[in-house]
């Protein structure tokens, strides 16, 4: 319920996420409500990744790639579809909530929120770090007309810095995971495919590369729910 002040909606707003977050992937994944109380103080990952039951070093591990991708998911001016309709749906002063809503709602769609997760799916179908079978699979889908996922973007015209973040993280926690040597190596041979085509204005990779890979190393492997990730990004 609104309290009329934007400002302490916001704040509830963003208070409850990791308890909704960590219900939702309990819940869904067939464990129950979490078994233990909320700890706010703990800080808004680390009570999210204490709700899931995590601890010791898989929870240092969730939680900094956790911070990682809501800090890099946060960095959105407004031309991005759910920036976009919170802020339209909030020009006509409907409440907090309700902007955040008409937010997700745009983040449902697939060709929005499902880049991660589509991009981790398509990662898994390579199957390979050998830079000559990952040509030949990027050189066959588009072949077959099907998309490149992780790479270009409607703005930049060089890699997206947040990519680059994300694979200095990766180096460090997980450079051994077979799907980060995937995506090591895909890194550098799809811009050089890519390139070959004179309409392609971005070859580079963009923020979707690399975070499924994090996500699914840290122990979130079902990759259905990455999209919630950006919802709480999206709403601070």
């Amino acid at each position: 319920q609104t309290t009329g002040d934007i400002r302490a909606d916001g704040l509830n707003l963003i208070s409850r996420m990791p308890e909704l977050m960590a219900t939702i992937f309990r819940l869904r994944g067939g464990h129950g409500l979490p078994e233990v109380a909320s700890e706010p103080q703990r800080g808004m990952v680390e009570n999210f990744v204490h709700l899931l039951g995590v601890d010791g070093a898989d929870a240092d591990r969730m939680i900094r790639t956790l911070r990682v991708f809501l800090v890099l998911h946060m960095d959105h001016g407004g031309g991005n579809l759910s920036t976009f309709t919170g802020k339209a749906v909030a020009s006509g002063k409907a409440t907090v909530y309700s902007s955040m809503a008409g937010a997700m709602n745009a983040l449902s769609g697939p060709l929005h929120g499902r880049a991660n997760q589509s991009c981790f799916e398509f990662v898994k179908r390579i199957g390979t770090s050998d830079p000559a079978e990952v040509e030949r699979f990027v050189r066959g889908e588009l072949a077959d007309h099907r998309p490149i996922f992780g790479f270009g973007h409607a703005v930049l015209r060089s890699e997206d810095p947040r990519a680059a973040v994300q694979f200095e993280l990766g180096e460090e926690i997980c450079p051994d995971d077979e799907y980060f040597r995937t995506i090591r190596v895909l890194r550098h041979i799809a811009p050089m495919v890519l390139a070959e085509n004179p309409k392609i204005s971005n070859t580079n990779a963009n923020v979707d590369i690399a975070s499924g890979t994090l996500l699914n190393f840290v122990g979130l492997s079902q990759p259905e729910y990455y999209t919630t990730f950006f919802g709480w990004a999206r709403v601070a």
